[in-house]
C-alpha cells in the first residue's frame, strides 16, 4: 500500500515535529488536536522552524511554502479517515493512548497502520485495544524531531513483518534512520538513558556533586553533547519519572526505583524547561 497521506494526532512538541518532517518529505499531513490553541501554536512553530531552515540555506522559500501547504489542521478526529498511515503523539499516558488508538481503529481504513510515538509504553498492550494488532507498531521519534536522526521502531507481539517494513520505509523517507527493537519496558533507548538520568539525580540528592559538576563529567569526560540533568530538563522531569515507573513496574527490579528527588521535583511542579524550572532555572 502506497503511503500518500500521513495523519498525526496530538500537536504538542513531538506531534508538530513529526508533522513538520512529514510535510517536508512530500506527504499530505492531517494534523489533529482537540485543543484549537495547541493546534494554532503548533502551526506557528512549524512555520517558524521552517523559516529558520530557509535562513540557514537548508531549503528554499518555495519548498517551505509548499510544505506548509501540505499540512491540514483539524480538531475533528473523523477528519483523519483518509490517512494511509497514522502516528499517535498524545501525552505519555497509557490510558489516553489506548483510548485514542481504539477510537481511530473504528474510523480508519482496514489497511492503515496505527503507530504510537511512545517512549516506554507497551505496544502489545496498546495493540490489544484494537481490532488490528498486526498493524500496530511503535515509532519512537527523538526530540527535536526535525534534527534527530533516530526512530526506534518497536515491534509488538503481533506486529506483522509487513507493518515493520512499511514503517521502516516511511522513517527512511522522512530522512530518519529506523532501528527495530522488541517490545520490552523502555525499549532500548530509555532502558539505557533513564537510569543514567535517575542516577544523576541521586548523585545530586546525595551531595556527590553540584548539578554543573555532574553534567560536566558527562559532557567533558564522556563526550555527551548535554549533561544528564540538563537533558532531563529538556525531556521533562514528569516524563523521566513516568518512564522510570514503567521500568520499575515492568521489571520489578529495585535498580529502576525512581530517585526520591526526581519524584519530589515533579510533585512541586518543577518539570524542566516547559515549566521554567527543573534542575536548572529558565527564563
Amino acid at each position: 500500500m502506497t503511503i500518500r497521506t500521513v495523519a498525526v494526532i496530538g500537536a504538542g512538541t513531538m506531534g508538530h515535529g513529526i508533522a513538520h518532517v512529514a510535510a517536508q518529505a512530500g506527504f499530505e499531513v492531517l494534523l489533529c488536536d482537540l485543543d484549537r490553541g495547541i493546534l494554532d501554536r503548533a502551526l506557528s512553530t512549524i512555520s517558524r522552524n521552517m523559516e529558520r531552515e530557509v535562513r540557514k540555506g537548508a531549503r528554499s522559500e518555495e519548498d517551505r511554502t509548499k510544505a506548509l501547504g501540505r499540512i491540514v489542521p483539524t480538531v475533528e478526529i473523523r477528519a483523519l479517515e483518509p490517512a494511509d498511515f497514522l502516528i499517535e503523539a498524545v501525552r505519555e499516558d497509557e490510558a489516553a493512548k489506548a483510548d485514542v488508538l481504539s477510537a481511530l481503529d473504528k474510523i480508519l481504513g482496514p489497511e492503515t497502520v496505527l503507530a504510537s510515538n511512545t517512549s516506554s509504553i507497551s505496544i502489545t498492550r496498546l495493540a490489544a485495544r484494537t481490532r488490528r494488532p498486526h498493524l500496530v507498531i511503535g515509532m519512537h521519534f527523538m526530540n527535536p524531531v526535525p534534527l534527530m536522526l533516530l526512530v526506534e521502531v518497536v515491534r509488538g507481539l503481533e506486529t506483522s513483518e509487513e507493518t515493520v517494513a512499511r514503517t521502516r520505509e516511511l522513517a527512511q523517507t522522512l530522512g530518519k534512520t529506523p532501528v527495530v527493537v522488541s517490545d520490552f519496558p523502555g525499549f532500548v533507548s530509555n532502558r539505557l538513558l533513564m537510569p543514567m538520568i535517575n542516577e544523576a539525580a541521586a548523585c545530586l540528592m546525595e551531595g556527590v556533586g553540584s548539578r554543573e559538576s555532574i553534567d560536566q563529567v558527562m559532557t567533558l569526560g564522556m563526550k555527551h553533547p548535554m549533561g544528564p540533568l540538563a537533558l532531563a530538563d529538556l525531556i521533562g522531569l514528569d516524563v523521566c519519572l513516568q518512564v522510570m515507573e514503567v521500568l520499575h513496574s515492568g521489571f520489578g527490579d529495585s535498580r529502576y526505583r525512581p530517585c526520591p528527588l526526581l519524584r519530589k521535583m515533579v510533585d512541586a511542579g518543577h518539570l524542566g524547561r516547559k515549566s521554567g524550572r527543573g534542575f536548572y532555572t529558565y527564563t
